[in-house]
């Protein structure tokens, strides 16, 4: 697995390379946007450590541009802004995970063998490369949605959580459930990260149709089904 860590911090992202080097992966760095963007374009990575505050570039906008170049390359995002808000503007703009800064080296190689195991699943030829509800239909291999034959536009964080909805239909979920399984680490309770995530999706896939298929069990968590 070859890692490009994006750190204009050189201590920091010199420590992040030998350490992965150490764990089996193959790292390279980029110190600012500009040497990411060649580093994406002309070489062989599979996933991007990536800090929010470069010399040239937000980190979130140059995580926008990563999607348009590779839709499907993971990204972890790293910063010490911690808000929800600026959690939110990470996964908006197509990241994968966000560790806040400092953080213990062992927490991020779980993040990264926890998108490694999903990238392994999705890729695995036993599971099904179509999710379907009523008229929803995910596509794993595209990453697309559409309901009623009309693609929806989705990002790839929404597009997780829809396909943890779907493997699990008629089940009621907790957030505790959903935050673990698809964002892969507990969420303080005192957050509402995952009901705005919810909403969000609801308003794409929900509100223009009749029959709806996100339901709220209030007290308890959420559930996906085809309901009138």
């Amino acid at each position: 697995m070859r890692i490009l860590v994006v750190e204009d911090e050189l201590k920091l992202a010199v420590s992040l390379k030998r350490g992965l080097e150490e764990f089996g992966f193959l790292a390279s760095v980029a110190l600012d946007g500009a040497s990411a963007r060649r580093a994406i374009d002309f070489g062989d990575v599979n996933l991007v450590i990536l800090d929010v505050n470069l010399p040239d570039v937000s980190g979130f906008a140059l995580c926008r541009e990563i999607r348009t170049r590779n839709a499907y390359l993971p990204v972890i995002m790293l910063t010490a802004l911690g808000t929800i808000e600026n959690k939110l503007s990470g996964f908006d703009a197509g990241a994968d995970d966000y560790l806040m800064k400092p953080f213990e080296f062992s927490e991020l190689l779980a993040r990264i063998q926890a998108i490694r195991k999903r990238s392994q699943q999705a890729n695995n030829p036993l599971d099904a490369s179509r999710l379907i509800l009523a008229d929803l239909v995910l596509d794993l291999r595209e990453k697309s949605v559409s309901r009623a034959g009309h693609p929806i536009n989705v990002t790839p964080r929404e597009i997780a959580l829809l396909e943890y909805f779907l493997r699990h239909q008629g089940t009621v979920l907790t957030r505790n459930e959903i935050a673990e399984n698809v964002w892969d680490i507990p969420i303080d309770s005192g957050t509402n990260l995952i009901d705005v995530y919810i909403n969000s999706l609801r308003k794409k896939i929900d509100n223009d149709f009749p029959t709806k298929l996100i339901h709220t069990r209030k007290g308890i968590g959420y559930m996906m089904k085809a309901e009138a």
